[in-house]
């Protein structure tokens, strides 16, 4: 792969559907389910092809490391890439900082001290335009605001293709007994709310989860659920599934472990110009316990 491909293929893969790309990106926290008066988690955070494997890049977020500069093994000349935004929040919806954050080769990670009691959430989001085009025969992408769309896409770009994407990745963590302030949908994008908590999910066990699109239920989303380890096994072991007219999809989980989830959509209403669709994805990691 050329190298300004290799680099558009990982920022593909923070900023568009996920399932649609061959990396995948996602956060991975120690634990998900905790006790005890002091509790603490380290999360993981990078893309790759091998879910939960460190083998490619680091997911690089605001504050977590040095993220100014060009990763390494980028193609010479590369600007530095730009860094999500993390945002926490607290069981009393307030934002929290992660601690002791570090960017290495193929990963980032930080801490979180739960000195709540309740449900954490752990969320990257990002919004804003995704271009393709060709340019003296070559193929370019370019990702950015609408604001930016003009003086950095050329007037006369050829084979011109321009999508309004909505990204969210989540984790949820509770210390003690679930809450429920954090799982309210922030109407923008396409979001989970959960009728069975993120935090009570056990194998053989159904858990029913709704989707929605800006706040209203997303009819006809396509949504992905992996198993981890799949480097160790033959099969992706994935299961598909479509929200129905409400929005709503029920996943049985066939063994504990942790799960990677991907929904996505694709939609012309709403759509401002220069964008000719919108592209929405969600996607989380969850934690399944034995019963």
């Amino acid at each position: 792969m050329k190298p300004n491909l290799k680099w558009a293929a990982v920022a593909l893969a923070v900023c568009l559907p996920l399932s649609a790309e061959a990396h995948r990106a996602w956060m991975l926290p120690s634990a998900t389910v905790l006790s005890g008066e002091d509790p603490w988690i380290t999360v993981d955070a990078a893309v790759s092809n091998d879910l939960f494997y460190f083998e490619h890049f680091p997911l690089r977020l605001q504050g977590i490391g040095d993220t100014e500069a060009v990763p390494a093994g980028s193609p010479p000349g590369a600007r530095p890439r730009p860094a999500a935004r993390l945002s926490v929040l607290a069981p009393d919806g307030s934002e929290v900082q992660p601690q002791n954050g570090s960017l290495g080769r193929y990963r980032s990670t930080f801490d979180l001290h739960l000195t709540q009691k309740g449900t954490y959430k752990l969320a990257v989001a990002n919004a804003g335009l995704f271009a393709s085009y060709k340019e003296n025969g070559q193929t370019r992408r370019w990702m950015g605001s609408a604001a930016d769309f003009a003086k950095q896409v050329p007037a006369d770009a050829e084979e011109l293709k321009v999508s309004q994407t909505n990204t969210r990745m989540e984790v949820f963590v509770t210390s003690g007994s679930p809450s429920e302030t954090v799982l309210e949908p922030t109407g923008q994008g396409l979001e989970l709310r959960p009728e069975t908590h993120p935090n009570d999910l056990f194998a053989g066990e159904a858990a029913e989860f709704v989707f929605l699109l800006d706040g209203k239920p997303a009819a006809g989303v396509e949504v992905s659920v992996i198993p981890g380890g799949i480097r160790y096994r033959d099969q992706l072991g994935e299961m598909n599934l479509t929200t129905d007219a409400a929005g709503k999809v029920s996943i049985t989980w066939p063994n504990p472990g942790m799960y990677w989830l991907e929904a996505e959509t694709r939609t012309t209403a709403g759509v401002t110009a220069p964008a000719s669709e919108r592209r929405a994805s969600y996607s989380a990691t969850l934690e399944v316990l034995a019963p």
